[in-house]
Protein backbone atom coordinates (compact mmCIF):
# COMPACT_ATOMS: atom_id res chain seq x y z
CA UNK A 1 0.00 0.00 0.00
CA UNK A 2 2.91 2.43 0.87
CA UNK A 3 4.29 1.90 -2.53
CA UNK A 4 0.82 2.64 -4.46
CA UNK A 5 0.93 6.06 -2.49
CA UNK A 6 4.43 6.54 -3.44
CA UNK A 7 3.79 6.06 -6.98
CA UNK A 8 1.03 8.42 -7.18
CA UNK A 9 2.77 10.90 -5.45
CA UNK A 10 6.03 10.68 -7.58
CA UNK A 11 3.68 11.88 -10.26
CA UNK A 12 4.65 15.91 -11.31
CA UNK A 13 1.06 17.00 -10.45
CA UNK A 14 -0.55 17.14 -7.26
CA UNK A 15 -2.97 14.13 -7.39
CA UNK A 16 -5.88 15.93 -5.82
CA UNK A 17 -4.92 19.54 -6.66
CA UNK A 18 -3.36 22.04 -4.28
CA UNK A 19 -6.74 23.67 -3.04
CA UNK A 20 -8.26 22.62 -0.02
CA UNK A 21 -11.18 20.35 0.22
CA UNK A 22 -14.21 22.59 0.07
CA UNK A 23 -15.88 21.05 3.10
CA UNK A 24 -12.82 21.34 4.96
CA UNK A 25 -12.61 25.02 3.94
CA UNK A 26 -15.92 25.94 4.71
CA UNK A 27 -15.49 24.52 8.34
CA UNK A 28 -12.34 25.31 9.15
CA UNK A 29 -13.39 29.24 8.27
CA UNK A 30 -16.09 29.17 11.55
CA UNK A 31 -13.46 28.40 14.03
CA UNK A 32 -11.20 30.46 16.10
CA UNK A 33 -7.73 29.94 15.01
CA UNK A 34 -5.51 27.35 16.97
CA UNK A 35 -3.65 23.87 16.62
CA UNK A 36 -4.68 21.39 13.97
CA UNK A 37 -3.59 17.70 13.20
CA UNK A 38 -4.21 16.51 9.90
CA UNK A 39 -3.31 12.79 9.60
CA UNK A 40 -2.62 11.10 6.02
CA UNK A 41 -2.69 14.68 4.67
CA UNK A 42 -1.23 13.76 1.18
CA UNK A 43 0.52 16.05 -0.21
CA UNK A 44 -0.48 19.09 1.63
CA UNK A 45 -3.54 21.08 0.25
CA UNK A 46 -5.70 21.35 3.19
CA UNK A 47 -2.38 22.23 5.57
CA UNK A 48 -1.52 24.57 3.29
CA UNK A 49 -4.80 26.09 3.48
CA UNK A 50 -4.83 26.37 7.33
CA UNK A 51 -1.15 27.30 7.72
CA UNK A 52 -2.58 30.85 5.35
CA UNK A 53 -4.87 31.50 8.18
CA UNK A 54 -2.54 31.53 10.53
CA UNK A 55 -3.23 28.04 12.36
CA UNK A 56 -0.25 26.08 14.10
CA UNK A 57 0.07 22.77 11.63
CA UNK A 58 0.84 18.97 12.11
CA UNK A 59 0.26 17.25 9.25
CA UNK A 60 1.49 13.64 9.05
CA UNK A 61 1.24 10.81 6.47
CA UNK A 62 3.02 7.04 5.94
CA UNK A 63 4.19 8.19 2.03
CA UNK A 64 7.71 9.85 1.78
CA UNK A 65 6.70 11.10 -1.45
CA UNK A 66 3.99 12.60 0.11
CA UNK A 67 6.00 14.54 2.45
CA UNK A 68 8.48 15.89 0.00
CA UNK A 69 5.28 17.06 -2.13
CA UNK A 70 3.87 18.94 1.18
CA UNK A 71 7.06 20.40 1.82
CA UNK A 72 7.44 22.12 -1.26
CA UNK A 73 3.61 23.55 -2.00
CA UNK A 74 4.29 25.02 1.55
CA UNK A 75 8.07 26.36 1.04
CA UNK A 76 6.34 28.13 -2.26
CA UNK A 77 4.00 29.71 -0.39
CA UNK A 78 6.34 30.90 2.19
CA UNK A 79 5.39 28.42 4.86
CA UNK A 80 7.11 25.98 6.51
CA UNK A 81 5.39 23.05 7.03
CA UNK A 82 5.51 20.58 10.36
CA UNK A 83 5.16 17.34 8.43
CA UNK A 84 6.04 13.80 9.83
CA UNK A 85 6.27 10.63 7.83
CA UNK A 86 4.74 7.62 10.54
CA UNK A 87 2.10 5.18 10.67
CA UNK A 88 -0.99 6.18 12.08
CA UNK A 89 -0.61 4.03 15.53
CA UNK A 90 2.73 4.84 15.44
CA UNK A 91 1.94 8.70 15.67
CA UNK A 92 2.36 10.30 19.38
CA UNK A 93 1.93 13.39 20.65
CA UNK A 94 2.29 15.51 23.92
CA UNK A 95 0.31 17.95 22.10
CA UNK A 96 -3.32 18.09 22.09
CA UNK A 97 -4.79 20.20 19.42
CA UNK A 98 -7.81 22.63 19.28
CA UNK A 99 -8.78 20.68 15.84
CA UNK A 100 -8.38 17.33 14.04
CA UNK A 101 -9.55 17.33 10.28
CA UNK A 102 -10.20 13.77 8.54
CA UNK A 103 -10.25 14.53 4.88
CA UNK A 104 -10.30 10.75 2.69
CA UNK A 105 -8.20 9.23 5.73
CA UNK A 106 -9.35 5.58 4.87
CA UNK A 107 -7.05 3.55 7.09
CA UNK A 108 -6.98 -0.33 6.35
CA UNK A 109 -10.31 -1.61 7.68
CA UNK A 110 -8.36 -4.34 10.35
CA UNK A 111 -7.00 -1.22 12.20
CA UNK A 112 -9.66 1.52 11.18
CA UNK A 113 -11.34 2.11 14.51
CA UNK A 114 -7.88 2.17 16.79
CA UNK A 115 -6.44 4.42 14.39
CA UNK A 116 -9.47 6.91 14.67
CA UNK A 117 -9.89 6.22 18.44
CA UNK A 118 -6.11 6.56 18.63
CA UNK A 119 -5.77 10.22 16.99
CA UNK A 120 -9.08 11.42 18.75
CA UNK A 121 -6.73 10.96 22.02
CA UNK A 122 -5.01 13.73 20.97
CA UNK A 123 -7.44 16.41 20.60
CA UNK A 124 -8.58 18.56 23.63
CA UNK A 125 -11.45 17.98 25.52
CA UNK A 126 -14.05 19.93 23.20
CA UNK A 127 -12.04 19.97 20.44
CA UNK A 128 -13.51 20.20 16.93
CA UNK A 129 -13.41 17.05 14.54
CA UNK A 130 -13.98 18.00 10.49
CA UNK A 131 -14.25 14.60 8.85
CA UNK A 132 -14.70 14.33 4.70
CA UNK A 133 -14.07 10.51 3.14
CA UNK A 134 -16.04 8.45 0.89
CA UNK A 135 -19.47 6.58 2.12
CA UNK A 136 -20.25 2.52 0.75
CA UNK A 137 -22.28 4.01 -2.04
CA UNK A 138 -19.07 5.29 -3.68
CA UNK A 139 -18.27 1.52 -4.85
CA UNK A 140 -18.10 1.51 -8.47
CA UNK A 141 -17.72 5.39 -9.13
CA UNK A 142 -15.01 6.66 -10.94
CA UNK A 143 -14.15 9.83 -9.01
CA UNK A 144 -11.76 8.20 -6.59
CA UNK A 145 -11.43 5.97 -3.49
CA UNK A 146 -10.89 2.57 -2.35
CA UNK A 147 -12.32 -0.56 -3.66
CA UNK A 148 -12.52 -2.38 -0.87
CA UNK A 149 -16.04 -1.78 0.50
CA UNK A 150 -14.42 -2.32 4.50
CA UNK A 151 -12.24 0.81 3.95
CA UNK A 152 -15.84 2.99 3.02
CA UNK A 153 -17.91 4.55 5.68
CA UNK A 154 -21.39 3.80 6.65
CA UNK A 155 -22.98 6.64 9.09
CA UNK A 156 -23.13 3.58 12.02
CA UNK A 157 -19.68 2.74 11.56
CA UNK A 158 -18.97 6.84 11.79
CA UNK A 159 -21.15 6.86 14.93
CA UNK A 160 -19.39 3.49 16.11
CA UNK A 161 -15.95 4.50 15.68
CA UNK A 162 -16.23 7.90 16.90
CA UNK A 163 -17.88 7.45 20.12
CA UNK A 164 -17.12 9.89 22.57
CA UNK A 165 -18.07 12.61 19.63
CA UNK A 166 -21.18 15.14 19.94
CA UNK A 167 -21.81 15.32 16.16
CA UNK A 168 -23.05 18.62 15.31
CA UNK A 169 -23.63 17.65 11.18
CA UNK A 170 -23.51 13.55 10.14
CA UNK A 171 -24.87 13.05 6.57
CA UNK A 172 -24.33 10.89 3.58
CA UNK A 173 -24.39 13.36 0.32
CA UNK A 174 -23.74 13.59 -3.55
CA UNK A 175 -21.19 15.76 -4.37
CA UNK A 176 -19.45 16.80 -7.09
CA UNK A 177 -15.53 16.33 -6.87
CA UNK A 178 -13.06 18.40 -8.53
CA UNK A 179 -10.21 17.79 -6.97
CA UNK A 180 -6.51 17.34 -8.93
CA UNK A 181 -6.83 14.35 -11.59
CA UNK A 182 -7.89 11.34 -9.02
CA UNK A 183 -10.92 12.84 -7.19
CA UNK A 184 -13.55 14.02 -10.31
CA UNK A 185 -16.83 13.57 -10.87
CA UNK A 186 -19.87 12.39 -9.19
CA UNK A 187 -19.25 10.92 -5.51
CA UNK A 188 -21.07 9.72 -2.28
CA UNK A 189 -19.41 10.94 0.83
CA UNK A 190 -19.98 10.77 4.59
CA UNK A 191 -19.62 14.53 6.11
CA UNK A 192 -19.06 15.08 9.83
CA UNK A 193 -18.42 17.93 12.26
CA UNK A 194 -18.42 17.39 16.31
CA UNK A 195 -16.70 18.16 19.12
CA UNK A 196 -14.98 15.84 21.60
CA UNK A 197 -17.14 15.24 25.13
Amino acid sequence: MKDFWNERYDEESYAYGSSPNEFFKQQLDKLNVGSILLPAEGEGRNALYALSKGWEVLAFDFSESAKIKAKKLATDHGFDLNYQVIDVLEFKSVKKFDVIAFCYAHFPAAIRKKANQHLLKSLKPNGHIIFEAFSKNQLGKSSGGPKNIDMLYAIDEIENEFNGISFEILEEKEIELNEGIYHIGDASVIRFTGTKI
